[in-house]
This record gives structure tokens, C-alpha cells and sequence, in this order.
């Protein structure tokens, strides 16, 4: 295979991957006209793609409807997902003992690759979770209180590193967007051992979020709860006790496993 033939290659690749985005952004699914409109592509681009994805099993043709649909794959691949991620059970029950013993949704984010991910959620009808903050939520990390914890252990050219690469975007007027104002909230939560967010991702919802770490004191994780913005006030003293030791307990935990290098 030549240069141009390489780029052509990874140019197909780019332009299904796109085609997957858009069709998943779309409940009902999608026709190819659709598709060929919203990616500015020509239809018999589309329909080439389309092919491959449906014989792939990454995309369904929903004849009757003249829509293309997401595939169960793509299923297949969610379940990879959760396993590479690996929460150990022992991880999971104590994200659940936090959030019924905290009244609140809980969490657990880890640092994977280039992103902070949320790994685990435990909410339920009366304590929500904050939307969209489900299991491989990777955005907004300088609005979250894990996504501080995290940051904070990082140094200082890998976490300057991280925020030009992500951005710093203003998801609420409560957003801190400037870096120099940043890193003075990532220094109190060095020095506290406990990150905090008011309103900062979402308008009427609260995160407090404590590090998850190895015997060495590496951070490699973080626990946090979520809760009403006036609630979050009022329980805070008590809550960030209750976090800090769900934190430890996580820590110990996770150090009888082989998943805490990743």
C-alpha cells in the first residue's frame, strides 16, 4: 500500500467514524439522504459506508422505516468497554455504601489514557445522577470535583497540557475558565484533600470529591457525591468526613488489585 493510498484509507475511516456520531445523535435513526445533508457528503459516499458499517454488525438498515440505526456491535463493544475499565466489585459496593450513606449519587472516575472517566455511578429516582455523568462521561473534568482531584495530582506541565487540549469551557456562569484562577483551586484541594464544585457543570447541582490513591500516595482515582447546591451546604462538614473515608477504604481496596496501574 502507497502513501496516498494510506491516506485515503484513514480519510474512509475518519469519515465512518463521523457517520456513527451522527447517526447516534439521532433517536429514530437515520436515512442516507439525511446523513449525506448533515456530514455535507455525497450519497454515494454515504451509501458505501453504509454498506460496510451494516456488514460490520455497527449499523442495522431498517428497511421499512428507510432508516439506519445503530448496530449491536456496538453493544459488544459498551461490554469491552466496562470490562477494560474494571471497577473491582469491592470498588462498586463501596461507590454504593457512599451513596446510601451520603443520600446522594455517587461516583468513581479514574485518569485512563488521555481522559478522566467517570467508571461507576450508584443513583437512584430520588438522588439522581447529574445528566450526563453515566459510566464513560469524559468532558467538562476543570467543572467536576473528581475531574479536580485528578488534575490536581497531575504536575504542572501535564495538567497545562490536559486543559489546552480539552479546554476550559463555561458550563455555567460558575465556571472557572481562567488557568491562572484554576490553579489556585487545584492548590486547595491539594492542600485540603477534598475538591468542591458549586454549580460549576450544571445550574442547581453540587459535587464534593476526595483523591482514591496507592500505598505510595500516587492519586489514581476519585470518589465524589452530587446533591442540591443548598443541601451541599448544609451537610458539607458532614459529608466530606463520610467522603474522605469511603476514599480510604476505596484505596485499600483497590491495592489487592492488578488494576490499579492503569
Amino acid at each position: 500500500m502507497g502513501y496516498n493510498d494510506s491516506l485515503s484509507g484513514l480519510a474512509s475511516v475518519q469519515k465512518a467514524f463521523a457517520l456513527l456520531d451522527v447517526v447516534a445523535a439521532h433517536n429514530r435513526g437515520m436515512s442516507a439522504k439525511e446523513i449525506a445533508a448533515e456530514l455535507s457528503m455525497p450519497l454515494p459516499t454515504v451509501y458505501r459506508l453504509l454498506k460496510t458499517l451494516v456488514a460490520s454488525g455497527h449499523l442495522v438498515h431498517l428497511r421499512d422505516e428507510s432508516l439506519y440505526g445503530l448496530g449491536y456491535k456496538l453493544h459488544a463493544l459498551d461490554n469491552s468497554l466496562r470490562r477494560q475499565v474494571g471497577t473491582p466489585p469491592s470498588v462498586a459496593r463501596l461507590v454504593h455504601e457512599l451513596h446510601v450513606r451520603a443520600d446522594a449519587a455517587a461516583y468513581y472516575a479514574v485518569h485512563r489514557g488521555e481522559d478522566i472517566v467517570v467508571a461507576h455511578v450508584v443513583d437512584s429516582p430520588a438522588r439522581p445522577r447529574i445528566t450526563p455523568m453515566g459510566f464513560g462521561f469524559n468532558d467538562g473534568a476543570h467543572a467536576t470535583a473528581f475531574g479536580k482531584v485528578l488534575l490536581a495530582a497531575m504536575d504542572t506541565d501535564r495538567c497545562t497540557a490536559y486543559l489546552e487540549s480539552h479546554g476550559m469551557p463555561g458550563m455555567t456562569a460558575a465556571t472557572i475558565m481562567d488557568p491562572a484562577a484554576f490553579e489556585i483551586e487545584l492548590d486547595e484541594v491539594r492542600s485540603s484533600g477534598i475538591a468542591i464544585e458549586r454549580e460549576e457543570f450544571i445550574r442547581g447541582a453540587s459535587c464534593m470529591a476526595a483523591p482514591v490513591t496507592t500505598a505510595a500516595g500516587q492519586t489514581v482515582g476519585s470518589v465524589a457525591v452530587s446533591m442540591d447546591p443548598s443541601e451541599f451546604r448544609a451537610r458539607y462538614s458532614e459529608v466530606s468526613v463520610l467522603l474522605r473515608d469511603v476514599a480510604s477504604r476505596v484505596s485499600r481496596a483497590l491495592r489487592g488489585t492488578p488494576l490499579l496501574g492503569r
